[in-house]
């Protein structure tokens, strides 16, 4: 079904804009919290990803976060440079990074559930739990194909 065409089509009207601008509003809400532990938001999901063991390379980080591998590359740089993650080549194939948490990453990781969860209730705070959840399902449809 086509929603949009050229006759319709309103830039401040479309679900483009609307999310664009939501995850705008969350960044800009998370980056502020999450400076007291010194990482960006962008930065606070490689290190979630990394401490659940979801992915292990940058690669996969990439992938799952859909961030193109450039900016992986420099993200990484950053959270090695601060001594929150490792680079590793892998024992059977040199050409693989492996990734792990620092005993620093692993702690600024586990402050994270204790910021990252008020930013998001305050900006959901007129939803109910039912419109929550309706909105994560309509999400998960919007983003998988």
């Amino acid at each position: 079904m086509r929603h949009y065409t050229k006759e319709n089509f309103n830039l401040m009207d479309s679900v483009g804009f609307a999310l664009n601008k939501a995850r705008n509003l969350i960044i800009m809400e998370m980056d502020a919290a999450l400076k007291e532990v010194d990482i960006s938001s962008q930065q606070m999901g490689i290190l979630l990803l990394l401490k659940q063991q979801t992915a292990s390379t940058p690669f996969e980080l990439s992938k799952t976060l859909g961030i193109d591998t450039g900016l992986m590359t420099r993200m990484l740089d950053k959270l090695e440079s601060k001594g929150l993650v490792v680079r590793s080549r892998d024992d059977e194939d040199r050409r693989v990074v492996n990734l792990s948490l620092t005993g620093s990453g692993r702690a600024v990781a586990a402050q994270i559930p204790e910021i990252a969860p008020a930013v998001l209730n305050e900006r959901l705070k007129k939803f109910t739990k039912a419109e929550v959840e309706e909105l994560r399902r309509l999400l998960r449809k919007f983003v998988n194909d």
